[in-house]
């Protein structure tokens, strides 16, 4: 088991609380595979669920491997038990596109909204996405789309949207999705990935209008860390 309780309470407060008249979506990314963005977004997003006014919401991006749901349903003691699935969508939008368009036993396309479930846990009080890879077959293919309506419907509905992003080393969806959050924060494992692997994605993200929060160093040990520190230069 995991607990980040007290680091990710370090990023909260480096962060600042959410707007009161309009849900943030905070974006976690990495350079290189291994760097521990699912536990850090998890983390997060159940800190920041305790917290929130609203519900939180917990998308799982890594649409070829996901893991979230089942990480969260292997903590019952920590997240309580999972409740019943619902549409992830709250108007039929998504942030990603399926080709070709699957069909369903009717023969009739099946929209890519329909392909993304949802869970509750915490009592309601956070939400994890899943998307269900297999309803797909071999040859169709996933991809981010770079549109701001997905998470414009969302935050209606929720506190803060918490994005697992694929590392950027196999996926580029931290790219993609970047101009249409309100903030990314890279994470890096602490002795793990080289310097020029972060500034690297750092650069791409701001390239296309996006913004760094600031960079998780995701520590092995639990002495207090300096949780969020600013990339400069």
């Amino acid at each position: 088991m995991v607990d980040l309780t007290s680091e990710m309470a370090g990023l909260w407060a480096a962060l600042g609380p959410a707007p009161a008249h309009r849900a943030r979506v905070i974006q976690f990314a990495a350079a290189t595979t291994g760097e521990g963005v699912s536990t850090v977004a998890r983390e997060f997003a159940r800190l920041a669920a305790v917290r929130a006014r609203k519900p939180v919401w917990l998308v799982d991006g890594d649409l070829a491997q996901q893991g979230q749901l089942e990480a969260i349903a292997a903590e019952p003691d920590r997240f309580g038990q999972l409740g019943k699935p619902a549409q992830a969508s709250p108007d039929g939008s998504s942030f990603f596109a399926v080709t070709p368009a699957p069909t369903g036993r009717d023969g009739k396309p099946i929209p890519p909204a329909r392909l993304l479930t949802a869970r509750p846990c915490l009592g309601g009080r956070l939400w994890i996405t899943r998307f269900h890879m297999e309803a797909l077959r071999s040859g169709h293919r996933v991809e981010a789309i770079g549109e701001a309506g997905y998470w414009d419907a969302l935050r209606p509905h929720a506190d803060t949207i918490v994005i697992d992003s694929p590392a950027a080393d196999r996926n580029d969806m931290a790219i993609i999705l970047a101009p249409f959050v309100d903030m990314t924060v890279l994470v890096v494992a602490a002795g793990g990935a080289t310097a020029s692997g972060p500034v690297i994605l750092r650069d791409e993200i701001e390239a296309v209008g996006g913004r760094i929060a600031g960079v998780v160093m995701n520590r092995s040990t639990y002495k207090p860390p300096k949780f969020l520190s600013r990339l400069a230069g």
